[in-house]
């Protein structure tokens, strides 16, 4: 945890929303008056075609909540159709390929044609409100295209990540009993091709249900084809008109399905409606980002992750922005690719993960300062806590000290932010998610659901209602309840432990089940992971529990030094020492294995339940590592592996 405070600049101040008083008065409103706070701000970022009834119905005690009841909408209207009369020949989408020298500029007139002539392909495949349909492209402008046709037509997009394998996609298709697939021939990504047609062919033996392929063509190279199934999109839009219009949509009719896998089960298909969503999509990418009109935003996510759903692309069309949809990866052709593309492009405000960051600054400097960056105006970070160190990193050599940071926490179930520092309001702690957003109700609970004091790691929960919330597990209600309401009645757990400081700053720790017990001492691996990452030699680090005669449980340590940085015993003890310095005695390292990297999927999360298994010698059933983004590296950790003092 940090003490520092970094003060926002003056300049900044100047043209922001919010200042802290404001938040602050907007935030009691916001839980003590919902109803008629979240009225006023669904007027004023969605237009609808019938007002609601009531703006929240039913609680979280009897699991019924609604939001915006019998009200009328349609998401890619609002995305689109109320633009155009302003900003027709505005930018809607700026689409940077793999290949640097691919570019492509949309406006929102081109963008709502391209929109509006694939609902009407939909509706030529039978595609009609409420079926599913899953959409696994790369990131290319198609996939938005698709996102916002299904919307138009109230079809229920699934996306899923590109990088998936044909097993994963075929949970995925049956889960949702999608009829169409709309797919590429193949993707590109960093260089390589992806086999995305070959893995929609191989997924689609055991899903009978689907009717229909639409194919884009992404590349030059032939793939299978199956005649009265598969077709290609550019043939198809071809032929189609380029008005279609919208669908009234109920404000709890479903708009997507998107799945998020569990360290065991099924994945999850989390469920959101339409009005609620679109609501707290707006509001977040509005105050969060402190978005202006006519800022280039650049959020790094694919869409086959809630993150580029929310911020790539609903939450910065809703409100007029020009979004930056990236096909690459940071690192093709070399290490200054996003720092390149924000020169391109004047990228305003950047939003990525910590795990690029990190991964960026193993590499030096010198790939960040040969680039100018000086259009930008705002950092963000999203997908897992950013500890100190990197926050210092980001905020210094990236954003040249003067770009605040929002650390946003959240989550595929949320839909939107919940914790979150807001620029200008929020004095900043590198670290912290900082504060609740508007009508987060946001506790730190023991295992009996009592509030822990302030500085004492617990459970975190949410005590209220918010828009963004999801409707349900899809098709299983059951597990619905047991996973997010059971523990504590009334409340949605988060899976995630965190702290409060003092002065109402959270700290999120890691998850429930990322918690290891020594004689007795809860320790989060998150902290753990924090301090080993404050040590200059070290690029990434994760942290599991082992077997401790003694203590009932030990620290396994999973340590990626930077590059050039060579692995010693005195190292090692410099990392034990500052963590034991940052937590205290009962925190002691028991085990340093050295990687040269840490199994991540092609999100760029680390996969700690491999971690665990490969720690504890536990590897005759390792699971699905299709998801993985380098298989080969589970091989060399398994060959590293220390052996455990029984």
């Amino acid at each position: 945890m940090s003490d520092t405070i970094h003060p926002i600049s003056a300049e900044f101040l100047r043209q922001t929303h919010l200042t802290e008083p404001q938040y602050r008065q907007l935030y009691e409103r916001s839980i003590k008056d919902p109803q008629n706070f979240w009225s006023e701000q669904a007027q004023k970022f969605v237009t609808w075609f019938k007002p609601w009834d009531e703006v929240c119905s039913g609680d979280l005690e009897k699991l019924n909540t609604g939001w915006f009841k019998n009200a009328k909408l349609n998401a890619a209207y609002n995305c689109l159709d109320r633009h155009l009369e302003k900003r027709a020949k505005q930018t809607a989408i700026i689409w940077e390929g793999d290949d640097p020298k691919e570019t492509r500029h949309i406006t929102y007139a081109e963008l709502h044609s391209e929109v509006s002539r694939f609902a009407n392909v939909l509706k030529k495949q039978h595609i009609k409100k409420g079926d599913r349909v899953c959409i696994y492209l790369p990131m290319i402008p198609e996939a938005v295209v698709a996102m916002l046709a299904c919307a138009r037509i109230g079809a229920i997009h699934s996306v899923v990540f590109g990088g998936f394998s044909a097993d994963s996609l075929k949970a995925r298709i049956n889960d949702a009993d999608c009829q169409l697939v709309i797919t590429a021939n193949e993707g590109l990504r960093g260089g390589k091709t992806i086999p995305l047609k070959q893995n929609v062919d191989e997924a689609l033996m055991d899903c009978r249900q689907v009717r229909s392929v639409i194919v884009v063509k992404r590349t030059a190279n032939e793939v299978s084809w199956t005649e009265g199934r598969d077709a290609w999109y550019q043939d198809l839009m071809a032929q189609a008109e380029s008005q279609c219009p919208p669908e009234m949509i109920d404000a709890e009719d479903p708009l997507f399905v998107l799945y998020t896998s569990g360290s065991t089960g099924q994945p999850k298909g989390i469920l959101h409606s339409t009005g609620g969503y679109l609501v707290y999509a707006a509001i977040t990418h509005h105050y969060i980002f402190d978005y202006h009109d006519g800022e280039i935003f650049w959020c790094t996510a694919d869409v086959g992750w809630i993150t580029g759903h929310t911020y790539a692309v609903y939450g910065p069309l809703l409100n007029g922005a020009t979004t930056l949809i990236f096909e690459g990866v940071p690192h093709y052709p070399d290490f200054s690719r996003y720092w390149n593309v924000i020169d391109k492009y004047k990228v305003n405000i950047f939003y990525t993960a910590p795990t690029a960051i990190r991964a960026l600054r193993r590499e030096g400097n010198d790939w960040v300062t040969r680039t100018q960056r000086e259009s930008l105006k705002l950092l963000g970070t999203v997908g897992e806590p950013i500890s100190a160190d990197v926050w210092e990193w980001y905020y210094t050599v990236v954003g040249n000290s003067r770009c605040p940071i929002v650390d946003t926490w959240w989550q595929t179930e949320t839909g939107g932010i919940l914790l979150s520092p807001l620029p200008g309001a929020t004095p900043l702690k590198p670290g912290s998610a900082a504060w609740p957003f508007f009508g987060v109700v946001a506790a730190i609970v023991d295992d009996k659901g009592n509030e822990v004091a302030d500085n004492q790691m617990g459970k975190l929960i949410i005590r209220q209602p918010w828009p963004g919330m999801l409707q349900t597990v899809y098709k299983n209600r059951e597990r619905f309840v047991a996973a997010y309401f059971a523990e504590f009645p009334g409340k949605y757990l988060t899976g995630d432990d965190a702290r409060r400081d003092n002065e109402g700053y959270f700290w999120i720790t890691g998850r429930n089940d990322d918690v290891i017990k020594i004689a007795g001492h809860r320790i989060g691996t998150g902290e753990v992971e924090s301090a080993i990452l404050q040590h200059p030699s070290v690029s990434e680090a994760a942290v599991v529990e082992v077997p401790d005669a003694i203590k009932g449980h030990s620290i396994y340590a999973f340590v990626t030094p930077k590059s050039g940085i060579k692995p010693t015993d005195a190292l090692k003890n410099e990392l034990i020492k500052k963590v034991r310095t940052h937590i205290g005695a009962v925190a002691t390292i028991g085990y340093v294995q050295w990687a040269d990297a840490l199994p991540k999927t092609r999100s760029g999360k680390i996969m700690r339940r491999l971690l665990r298994k490969i720690a504890n010698n536990d590897l005759n059933e390792l699971g699905d590592v299709s998801t993985l983004a380098d298989p080969d590296v589970v091989d060399n950790l398994i060959n590293n592996r220390l052996p455990i003092e029984e």
